[in-house]
């Protein structure tokens, strides 16, 4: 099965939240695969070496966020190779995502990305999230691969907006027992979501937190 193909299929068996243009979304999500793949072989962004591996564990994986988020201004900490934030642009060219990355290599290379991918509804911001203030906050804090939940609430928590939907949304493999346990007493966990990605049997799942609203500096 050529790349294409595949990518469009598992499209197609996502279970919402994708525009109706999804050929379109395809050409451009596979535009991201073959720079990602370009960056790969020389800066070793990713452990995932093979683009048909690309498109179901990094693209199809990031994009079973779109049903849970809402709102329109959405941060993506620790974004590393872009995943989830640039597929997430992709998809949803009427959101805007803010990739905060602090390895200045990883940041160098997702500027590029939105330079040759021609992402305008994307800001890259090298910098450690407990460090980044900026003036408006984010509807949705998301982090993949990107720490345990105790310290991605504690890092990430004031960049939520004072709105009663805000949220903290992790994304994790196996179901994060330990990690629950630990999170901080302040932080309500509003639901945990397994959810299914199209060519991958490997367990995933989605927490998603309500932010600390009450302690902020």
């Amino acid at each position: 099965m050529n790349l294409e193909k595949q990518l469009l299929e598992g499209l197609n068996k996502l279970e919402a939240g994708l525009p109706e243009e999804r050929e379109r979304t395809s050409t451009r999500l596979l535009q991201y695969i073959h720079f990602l793949d370009k960056w790969n072989r020389v800066h070793n962004l990713t452990a995932v070496l093979e683009p048909e591996e690309m498109v179901t564990k990094h693209v199809l994986d990031s994009l079973t966020l779109l049903p849970v988020i809402s709102g329109t201004h959405h941060a993506d900490v620790g974004a590393g190779a872009g995943l989830p934030g640039i597929p997430l642009a992709i998809a949803r060219s009427d959101w805007h995502l803010t990739l905060i990355e602090s390895n200045q290599k990883k940041a160098a290379f997702l500027k590029q990305g939105c330079i040759e991918l021609a992402l305008k509804n994307i800001e890259v911001v090298c910098e450690r999230a407990e460090r980044f203030f900026p003036s408006e906050k984010f509807d949705t804090v998301i982090s993949r691969a990107f720490a345990d939940l105790s310290t991605f609430v504690k890092s990430a928590n004031h960049l939520c907006a004072e709105h009663s939907k805000s949220r903290l949304v992790a994304m994790k493999g196996r179901f994060p027992d330990a990690e629950l346990m630990q999170l901080p007493a302040q932080f309500e966990v509003e639901k945990v979501l397994r959810v299914m990605v199209p060519g991958l049997r490997a367990a995933r799942h989605l927490i998603v937190i309500k932010p600390d609203l009450g302690t902020r500096d």
